[in-house]
């Protein structure tokens, strides 16, 4: 990754119980200032003290969705980076509690990219790149027709494309 990066210098916090997942995220984003946490309790403290350009939560080991609402209602962007908790019931809750990207770990060498979007653009076109991007992988994982039996992202999706459209941002 290049220096004229996006995220050169910005302030992120990842929080993961798995310090190898925490050393890879390191790793990746060496153009960014990262603080690191491993519990949620180390985390709460960050981020109730401190302000991040972006917060990126693990969801299973350290609450993650719990930290998602604390990160949220300060006003941080924040995405979900995960294995185990890779379903359609997670990706939904993410959703619906403000995360503005979600992520399984297994594409976590792609994280610039989607944080970089997270950087540049709104909310709207950071789950439209989500979901074009990876569709296929969450196809492969869910099923292939996992977003027409939920309505929820049947109504998600066709905000997205309206909020495109219209240039707005309605969420």
């Amino acid at each position: 990754m290049m220096d004229s990066s996006v995220l050169k210098d910005k302030v992120i916090l990842a929080v993961d119980d798995e310090p190898d997942v925490l050393e890879t995220i390191e790793e990746i984003l060496n153009m960014c200032i990262l603080y690191k946490a491993r519990d949620f309790d180390t985390a709460t403290q960050y981020l109730l003290n401190y302000t991040y350009d972006i917060v990126i939560l693990d969801i299973m080991g350290v609450n993650g969705f719990e930290l998602l609402r604390t990160s949220v209602a300060m006003g941080f962007p924040t995405v979900m980076l995960t294995a185990h908790a890779l379903t359609p019931e997670a990706l939904k809750k993410a959703i619906k509690l403000g995360a503005v990207s979600f992520l399984p770990k297994e594409k976590m060498r792609e994280l610039p990219e989607f944080l970089e979007e997270v950087v540049l653009g709104r909310k709207e076109s950071v789950w439209s790149k989500l979901f074009s991007g990876l569709g296929a992988y969450f196809n492969s994982k869910f099923g292939p027709d996992w977003r027409e039996k939920d309505q929820f992202f049947k109504e998600f999706e066709s905000a997205l494309k309206k909020s495109e459209k219209t240039g707005g941002s309605e969420h």
